[in-house]
């Protein structure tokens, strides 16, 4: 159940109207997870600063059990989401910064309780 929020200082008019399902797309494949358990928010026209400069540029955090708890898997994980952003938003991989951030079972509350105990 990954959840990914990305912030950036685009526009919502420079997002393709599919953008976030596609983006959920990318990302389930690169984290190994079905596409219906993706959580993701866009949040396009933040205010924002990566390395000092406001030009272009995304801040993705990527929280999820069991695949972002080590250097590899997110190695692996940021050259994959990492191409399809580039891509899409027409962005160098200098103007654009991915956190992972690894989660346990009882971290993350679903249907009236947390996920160690569905």
């Amino acid at each position: 159940m990954p959840f990914l929020e990305l912030r950036t200082n685009l526009l919502a008019g420079s997002f393709s109207e599919d953008f976030v399902k596609k983006f959920s797309a990318c990302a389930a494949a690169a984290l190994g997870k079905p596409d219906d358990r993706m959580n993701v928010v866009v949040q396009p026209g933040c205010p924002m600063l990566i390395s000092g400069s406001s030009s272009p540029c995304v801040m993705l955090s990527v929280s999820a059990i069991g695949v972002t708890d080590t250097a590899d898997k997110n190695k692996e994980h940021s050259a994959k989401i990492f191409e399809f952003l580039t891509r899409e938003l027409e962005l160098t991989e200098d103007r654009i910064v991915i956190v992972f951030h690894a989660l346990q079972p009882h971290q993350v509350g679903k249907k009236g309780t947390v996920m160690s105990f569905l």
